[in-house]
């Protein structure tokens, strides 16, 4: 991962947007490390991932087995309406991930309780049966849906994000990704 980083520092003078250590990002089986490398204006975004030692597999590891190595596992598509974008992929036959209830009433909490200066410009009710997760700070907010690996086998998926005066990362949903990764494991009999 530290190669990796250096080389998009080095080469194509991105610079560490966000990172997290397996302390941070981990489940009752798994864990993770990450360090976002972002391009000088912060248009391009890279999650660098390796997986950290756990009582399973990682999703992570998951990846590089049935990828044979290292490689791009995700790619963002940014949308200024994802409510319509989301709804015209289920459409057309896109699975997504799916989303405990549980992750929207603790929001419908958060959003209440704590200090903002924006109001969610979606109906909440709307997200959560398009299983939209929720990402904020005081000044913004963003949108974001995963979907499905798309092959035959647990490699590459897509992220749909939407921004709304809100330039962070997402940290906030990595965890609620790497649970729902891991459930997705599960029923294959990867976990």
């Amino acid at each position: 991962m530290l190669s990796a980083c250096a080389f998009y520092e080095q080469c194509l003078s991105f610079h560490r947007f966000w990172s997290v250590d397996d302390s941070q990002i981990c489940t009752d089986f798994s864990a993770l490390s990450s360090v976002v490398m972002a391009s000088p204006n912060n248009l391009v975004k890279m999650p660098i991932n390796e997986p950290a030692a756990g009582k399973r597999k990682s999703q992570i590891e998951e990846y590089v087995v049935f990828n044979a190595g290292a490689g791009v596992q995700h790619i963002a598509l940014l949308t200024h309406d994802i409510i319509s974008a989301v709804s015209a992929l289920r459409a057309r036959g896109v699975d997504f991930i799916n989303v405990p209830d549980s992750y929207y009433d603790a929001m419908r909490l958060r959003l209440k309780t704590e200090r903002r200066q924006w109001e969610l410009g979606e109906d909440l009710d709307t997200l959560q049966s398009l299983n939209i997760l929720i990402d904020y700070d005081e000044g913004g907010y963003l949108l974001q849906l995963f979907t499905k690996p798309l092959m035959d086998r647990p490699t590459v998926f897509i992220e749909v994000i939407q921004r709304n005066h809100f330039d962070g990362f997402g940290a906030g949903n990595f965890k609620s990704l790497f649970e729902a990764i891991e459930r997705e494991q599960a029923e294959r009999g990867n976990l």
